[in-house]
């Protein structure tokens, strides 16, 4: 890991990347392989990198989240990962999980079935999409600043494998191009590695058949349009039997309830050229994106999906319930600091909560989470995260937007205990507290099955008619719709510390995050075992 002066936009940049590389390597293995990633910090930064949607099945130590599983690798230093990736096929991501640093350090993580088989026809060939953004200034010294008044750091463009397209000055000769051949079809691995926006991707006069989601298989869908939240990844079968020509790719943002001045309205494009076309006989055909506030697009994408019964690694629900959370998630507000110009409303910080209780990492504490877990050291968290709102309120109303008695919550480094192979069904309801926003909320060593979405409160006489318990989609990471709720289940048979939060990063750096601590089970294979090591001191 190190800084590399990279040219985007007219002018260079220092960035962090992965052996010289941004975005950063692809990472391939085979389901049941054993992973060893050698980590060589040479970045000014305190490094850890996350395998995003990897189960980490009896190894939490290698989930990689700062302050949370270890503390950061210090420059210089290093760090082995390893891990075994069981029970699971398709598209994932890595990141750093640290301090912002996931805008450029991220890559893709593909898992090849070990048969060899797919349960769809085999593709010509396979395509990574990497979705992420560009900031046109320091990314980090703007974070340092929006930390401190409250604010946004803002990118400048999105990015197609780290490229912002033709739209932008000096960009030209920075566009993705994807040759492909006439009749053949590619199995495209889309992920949206963007900081704070859910996506919208399209190809012109082209369908997608989307096939796995957050690396579990689906039911074949049939779209011209996919939305990703951030944090998701889609594979989807892309069949060039359209004119021979050339086609632009595009995505853009979908941004409901976010303040114009605070978001980033651009968009970023590819193109998609036919073999035997001469590119500079005609223009690329442009694809129409929906409005950035287009919820009932969204909605019908994020909703649609059923997972693949009887697919390699598919898993029922579990029918029977041992723990129920209520978990309200929503933006606030928090003080400003003395002699500061914050930026949020009231001359007030932006803050986020889930359940009222705003999230703080433990830092200063001289261990992660887990660390205290596995050692029973106090005083580094507390096992109080409330199972419902302290308050009961009309959840979805967006005329509460200056009720001072919900817009404050307090900050905490609170936890939740579960026992090991409960099973937990979470209704996380989004709240109009400052604008709805969709907050995409990610579970760490878990995936889980999405029972039903909609919008308003929710109301269980109502809607638990609506749970599908037959083919719910699975994923690690659910937008929970802007106004709406999503109700999730799964078995926490995971011990360790798996954090909680929601993948857009000002709301994670906020505080709407929390973390379940899975307790061992009842023998040492069903234990988390003792820390590497080389696990990094803080």
């Amino acid at each position: 890991i190190e800084n590399k002066i990279v040219k985007r936009m007219c002018h260079e940049q220092v960035i962090v990347v992965a052996n010289g590389q941004f975005p950063g390597p692809t990472i391939q293995v085979t389901e049941g392989d054993n992973v060893i990633i050698h980590v060589l910090n040479n970045s000014p930064y305190n490094i850890t990198l996350h395998w995003h949607g990897i189960y980490q099945l009896f190894t939490s130590w290698a989930d990689g989240v700062e302050y949370i599983t270890q503390c950061g690798i210090r420059n210089g230093h290093k760090f082995t990962y390893k891990f075994k990736v069981i029970g699971q096929e398709g598209t994932l991501f890595w990141h750093a999980h640290s301090f912002g640093l996931r805008a450029t350090l991220h890559g893709a993580f593909i898992i090849h079935p070990r048969n060899g088989r797919y349960p769809f026809p085999k593709p010509y060939d396979q395509v990574p999409i990497i979705l992420g953004d560009w900031y046109d200034s320091n990314f980090l010294d703007a974070l340092e600043g929006a930390l401190v008044d409250g604010g946004v750091a803002v990118s400048n463009a999105y990015t197609i494998n780290g490229f912002p397209g033709d739209l932008f000055n000096c960009s030209q000769s920075q566009t993705f191009k994807m040759k492909v051949k006439h009749g053949k079809t590619y199995l495209l691995r889309i992920i949206n590695a963007a900081l704070n926006n859910n996506l919208f991707f399209k190809i012109a006069n082209h369908k997608f058949t989307v096939v796995a989601t957050d690396a579990s298989y689906t039911k074949p869908y049939v779209t011209d349009i996919i939305i990703l939240a951030a944090g998701q990844t889609l594979d989807v079968l892309f069949k060039a039997d359209q004119p021979t020509g050339s086609y632009y790719m595009a995505a853009s943002p979908y941004g409901v309830g976010m303040p114009p001045d605070l978001f980033d309205g651009t968009m970023t494009r590819g193109i998609v050229v036919y073999d035997g076309h001469n590119t500079r006989a005609s223009r690329p055909i442009m694809p129409l994106l929906p409005p950035f506030f287009d919820t009932p697009t969204s909605f019908k994408l994020f909703s649609n999906l059923t997972s693949l019964v009887g697919a390699p690694h598919w898993v029922p629900v579990p029918p029977n319930v041992d723990e129920h959370m209520f978990i309200t998630v929503g933006i606030g507000l928090d003080m400003c600091p003395a002699n500061v110009k914050c930026v949020g409303p009231l001359n007030q910080k932006f803050s986020a909560n889930m359940n009222n209780e705003s999230f703080v990492l433990p830092k200063g504490k001289g261990k992660s989470i887990l660390e205290a877990f596995y050692h029973k050291v106090s005083g580094v968290y507390t096992t109080d995260f409330p199972d419902n709102p302290p308050t009961v309120f009309d959840y979805s109303n967006s005329n509460l937007t200056f009720n001072m008695s919900l817009i404050h919550s307090p900050k905490s480094t609170k936890v939740k205990k579960l026992k090991f192979n409960s099973t937990v069904e979470i209704v996380f309801q989004n709240t109009g507290v400052l604008k709805a926003q969709s907050h995409p909320m990610h579970i760490h060593g878990h995936s889980f099955h999405v029972l039903a979405q909609g919008f308003e409160n929710y109301n269980a006489v109502r809607d638990k008619k609506k749970f599908n318990l037959v083919n719910p989609q699975i994923h690690n990471t659910v937008a929970v719709p802007a106004g709406g709720w999503a109700v999730i289940r799964f078995q926490a048979n995971n011990p360790g510390v798996w954090f909680v939060h929601c993948h857009v990063d000002d709301h994670q750096v906020w505080g709407l995050a929390t973390a379940f601590v899975v307790e061992n089970g009842p023998t040492p294979e069903t234990s988390l075992p003792p820390p590497p090591a080389d696990l990094p001191k803080c």
